[in-house]
């Protein structure tokens, strides 16, 4: 073999050189990238971070997600980056067999999984009202991808079998534009994404390389991040229906409640019943532990302590005696906390009795401060009963503030700590909102936790019952 000239080596080294480093540097981009989305922990945040990440792999300024997955269940949005909500809305006016998210996600003939229009405007069979939008909103290009995973894989997430998910899978698949992969693993739509050039563009080779890449892991990350969000709103409308649907209208109170509940479900209940002699019974407790078993026991003590109310009432003691009783009896591993006020409006005279629970706030002109009830251990827990019951009055305009301890752990802070944030919370109530029972509520929450804390993902619920005398 003749040998090479040197003059040749050089240039073929620096050649592969050059090679190697944009590997690397794509290899660093895509782990950068997907350890970014990998920090996501709700669907909308993960949705314009994939935004945001693809628009820099594909060299566009904007763009927008269609999360739709194919098996019907849901959850249906749309996230736009650089796009307003009204830019949003005027694309989807377009006919949905014309935009390219459309055709990917009802799997139309001739459509792959990417559909580039590098010179939208110049396209003879551009849809009329397509190309009025584009005009309008300044695009000249678009690039589209599909956001699909192998839906086999989602099987730990669903606790299923691995068989039964790929045959209804597969089913639902096809039925919505879903394809069959080698191996019998089915190929599930989530969604599509679009991005947008201001100018005829599309994405190179190694882009397009770099977006499929990236865009397969999303898929994977979004399949994850939908079956957590759909189990939280089957939880969070059990749990909203075992609450009150709405609350009683009683002569000389008003009442609100606000309640957050963790992205498992916990046991944190209130209640609210009119009961014989125009009196108004008003309860607050919690179930140990979370998940659909807490839910439900919090199902069964809540109306377990409605019949007992109606029967004894006025006595609150004896209703949180059978309320033990029974817990005793038909759930032995489990404890609750519980408080019960029975209130007489007319004379805004309260008797309460607490079972391991935190004392209730009144909250008035002249005073912010806790009831002073005797320490109980929770419900389960009981040798026997160990509180008496406690009365006090209220003055007129007075509010009386019922909560539930995960208020106080969502603090973070030990408990007197947070129990004095409690009280400053509910003394700084400016009078213009005192006669709302609502906005007190709210500004307690507000102020207690700031930031948007009380709307945070926590294993504690939140319950609020305000109750203003006139």
């Amino acid at each position: 073999m003749p040998p090479i000239p040197v003059g040749t080596v050089a240039p073929a080294v620096a050649v592969l050189q050059d090679r190697l480093a944009g590997w690397v540097s794509d290899l660093t981009t895509l782990h950068e990238l997907t350890e970014r989305l990998a920090r996501t922990s709700d669907l909308d945040d993960a949705l314009r971070e994939i935004l945001r990440a693809g628009a820099a792999l594909v060299g566009a300024r904007r763009g927008l997600i269609v999360l739709e997955p194919a098996d019907g269940q849901g959850p249906d949005t749309t996230i736009g980056l650089g796009l307003a909500h009204a830019d949003l809305g005027h694309i989807e006016t377009v006919p949905r067999s014309a935009t390219s998210y459309g055709r990917i996600l009802d799997g139309l003939p001739d459509t792959g999984t990417e559909i580039a229009s590098p010179d939208l405007l110049s396209e003879d069979g551009l849809d009329p009202r397509h190309r009025e939008v584009a005009a309008r909103l300044g695009y000249a290009a678009s690039y589209a991808t599909a956001l699909t995973t192998d839906a086999a894989g989602r099987s730990e997430v669903t606790g299923r079998s691995e068989a039964a998910d790929r045959s209804e899978a597969a089913d639902r698949s096809m039925a919505a534009g879903g394809s069959v992969a080698a191996g019998g693993s089915v190929a599930a739509r989530l969604g599509a994404a679009v991005w947008l050039y201001d100018e005829p563009a599309e994405p190179s080779e190694r882009q397009r390389h770099l977006i499929g890449l990236y865009t397969r892991y999303a898929a994977e990350h979004l399949a994850r991040l939908t079956e957590l969000d759909r189990a939280r709103r089957k939880v969070a409308t059990i749990t909203e229906e075992l609450l009150p649907s709405r609350l009683p209208r009683v002569a000389g109170v008003q009442l609100a409640a606000r309640h957050r509940t963790g992205p498992r479900g916990g046991g944190d209940w209130y209640d609210a019943l009119p009961l014989p002699e125009a009196a108004l019974g008003l309860a607050v407790g919690s179930v140990t532990g979370s998940g659909p078993s807490a839910v439900a026991a919090m199902g069964r003590l809540r109306a377990s302590l409605r019949a007992y109310a109606v029967m004894e009432g006025e006595d609150p003691v004896a209703v949180l005696s059978d309320l033990e009783l029974l817990l005793r009896l038909t759930e032995p591993a489990r404890s609750a906390t519980a408080l019960f006020a029975y209130c007489e409006p007319g004379p805004r005279k309260i008797v309460l009795a607490g079972a391991g629970h935190a004392p209730p706030l009144v909250i008035g002109e002249r005073r912010t401060e806790f009831v002073e009830t005797s320490l109980s251990a929770p419900l389960g827990m009981l040798a026997c009963w160990e509180a008496p019951s406690v009365e006090f009055a209220l003055e007129p305009g007075e509010t009386v503030l019922l909560y539930t301890d995960g208020l106080l752990h969502r603090t973070g802070d030990a408990m007197d700590r947070a129990f004095a944030r409690l009280h400053a919370a509910a003394a700084s109530v400016p009078a213009s909102i005192r006669g709302d029972p609502g906005s007190i509520a709210d500004h307690v929450l507000r102020t207690v936790l700031p930031d948007g804390r009380d709307a945070t993902d926590s294993q504690e619920d939140i319950v609020l019952l305000a109750a203003r005398f006139d």
